[in-house]
């Protein structure tokens, strides 16, 4: 069993870029995590507020009971998730029953923040990076994580993916 994949990391990192491409190699439904947020929450981001854990825990158990629903279902499935915090990772693997695996996507804030500023019709102000860089947790030894360069080329971010996960390349 495959199991889920979340691409995680600040805003900008391009998790939904390499969640769309992994889903595509891998052959299974891609989750767009921002689309399990509440109005509430997308209002206070579009605002430049930065949410709390009252505004993520709904959130999170949306998204972690969407992907076992998927796992179970399909047997895989990739979601794309800032995961920030350990414990946000912990409560994706609660609801997921810990068929889950985490690429943090790592990239430099010059270049995250000129993604966000060229990027259209989302509702996350640049303004907001350096609050999430400040609540990223990198990945514990024990989680089941690998971290990628975000600068990549999403052909060889995917092909990296593929490798950790034991699917041989994509190209």
């Amino acid at each position: 069993m495959l199991g889920a994949i979340v691409i995680m990391g600040v805003s900008g990192s391009g998790k939904s870029t390499l969640g769309t491409a992994l889903a595509r190699a891998l052959d299974c439904r891609f989750l767009e995590g921002d689309a399990f947020h509440s109005a509430a929450a997308v209002e206070k981001m579009q605002a430049g507020q930065p949410l709390d854990d009252d505004d993520r825990w709904p959130w999170l158990d949306r998204l972690g009971d969407a992907l076992a629903e998927t796992v179970e279902r399909d047997d895989a499935a990739v979601a794309a998730c800032s995961a920030l915090r350990r414990r946000y990772r912990e409560r994706l693997a609660e609801r997921t029953a810990g068929k889950i695996r985490f690429i943090l996507l790592d990239g430099d804030p010059v270049l995250l923040k000129g993604r966000l500023r060229d990027r259209r019709d989302h509702f996350m102000p640049p303004r907001l990076l350096a609050s999430q860089i400040a609540t990223l947790e990198p990945p514990g030894a024990d989680e089941q994580a690998i971290t990628l360069p975000a600068g990549e080329p999403i052909t060889a971010l995917c092909a990296a993916a593929m490798d950790w996960l034991g699917r041989g390349r994509t190209d």
